[in-house]
C-alpha cells in the first residue's frame, strides 16, 4: 500500500497535521494567492523519489491515453451560426493531446493515493476557504484522477474547465515549450464575460500570466472562471500532468460531449448527470 510520505515532502507541506500551526501558515499564504488570482502553486510538493514513481506510472499506462486531434473553442461546445463571426463561440483553434482516463488508475496507483489520502480534499478545500456542502471530490469515473500527456507539437487551446476547482500536479516537462498561461478570474458565474474572452483569444492582452511548473509542483486552479491554456511541446519527451478535480455540487461529473471528445468514451453515468451544473455558464 502506498503511503503519503512514499509521495508528498510532508516536511515542507504537512497536510497530514492540520491542527498544526506549520499547516496554518501554510494555509494563509495559499489563501493569500488564491485570492489574488485564482491560483496557487506548491513548489516540490511531491518530492523527487515520488515522482519517480508517478512517472513510472504514468509510462506503464501512456497507450491507454485517448488522443484526439480536433477543433474546439473555449467552451467546447458546437459553433452557434446565430452569433457574429467574432464572438468567443465562434472562435475554433486545433486542439491535439491525449488524456489518460480515470479507471486507469486503481487502488494501488500512487496519483490515486495522493486524491484519496483523507486530508487531501480537506486541504484543498480549507485553502480555497469553501465550506463542506459546496465541495465534493468529481463523480466521474473517467476523470476524477486524470493524466493529460502532450507529447512534440501539441498543446491544448484556450479552454475553461467543467469544474470549478482543478488541482493539477506537474510529473514530467517536456524537453522545451509546455507552458501554462491563464488569465485569471475572467468570467464569474453570473458573467460570461465574451468581450474579455474575446480580447485574450486575439493576444496581446495584459491579463495574461504565465506559469513554468517543474516535477513535483502542485497547483490549486479556479479553472472554470479562468481562461488557460498550454503551449505546444518541442522535443520528444512526452508531458505529463497529473489533474485531480473537485466541484462544488455533489455528484457532478463530466458532460457527454465534453467528455466524448477528451475521453473518446462516455458512460451512463454522463448521460444521467447530463446538466448537472451549480452555475448557467456554457461548459
Amino acid at each position: 500500500m502506498v503511503q503519503l510520505s512514499d509521495l508528498v515532502d510532508l516536511g515542507r507541506y504537512p497536510i497530514d497535521r492540520p491542527g498544526s500551526e506549520p499547516f496554518a501558515r501554510l494555509i494563509a499564504d495559499l489563501q493569500r494567492e488564491l485570492g489574488a488570482d485564482g491560483c496557487a502553486v506548491l513548489p516540490g510538493f511531491v518530492h523527487q523519489h515520488g515522482i519517480a514513481r508517478l512517472a513510472a506510472e504514468a509510462d506503464a499506462v501512456a497507450e491507454n491515453g485517448h488522443k484526439s486531434f480536433s477543433r474546439t473553442n473555449a467552451y467546447f461546445s458546437k459553433d452557434d451560426a446565430a452569433l457574429p463571426q467574432s464572438h468567443p463561440v465562434r472562435r475554433f483553434y486545433e486542439r491535439s493531446n491525449a488524456f489518460i482516463p480515470a479507471d486507469n488508475f486503481g487502488p494501488d496507483s500512487p496519483l490515486r493515493a495522493i486524491y484519496e489520502f483523507p486530508g487531501f480534499m480537506p486541504f484543498i478545500r480549507t485553502a480555497l476557504a469553501e465550506p463542506e456542502d459546496r465541495f465534493f471530490r468529481y463523480d466521474d469515473p473517467l476523470a476524477d484522477v486524470i493524466i493529460n500527456m502532450v507529447e512534440e507539437g501539441q498543446g491544448f487551446p484556450w479552454h475553461f474547465d467543467t469544474n470549478n476547482y482543478t488541482v493539477t500536479l506537474a510529473i514530467q516537462n517536456g524537453e522545451a515549450g509546455g507552458d501554462f498561461e491563464y488569465a485569471p478570474m475572467l468570467r464569474t458565474p453570473a458573467d460570461e464575460n465574451y468581450d474579455g474572452v474575446a480580447r485574450v483569444l486575439a493576444g496581446g492582452s495584459p491579463l495574461v500570466r504565465r506559469l513554468v511548473l517543474q516535477p513535483g509542483d502542485l497547483q490549486i486552479f479556479r479553472g472554470r472562471y479562468s481562461l488557460h491554456r498550454v503551449a505546444p511541446v518541442a522535443g520528444p519527451r512526452r508531458r505529463y500532468v497529473g489533474i485531480f478535480s473537485f466541484a462544488e455540487k455533489q455528484g457532478m461529473c463530466g458532460g457527454v460531449e465534453r467528455t466524448e471528445q477528451l475521453y473518446g468514451r462516455v458512460l451512463p453515468r454522463h448521460y444521467e448527470r447530463e446538466g448537472l451544473r451549480a452555475d448557467g455558464l456554457r461548459d
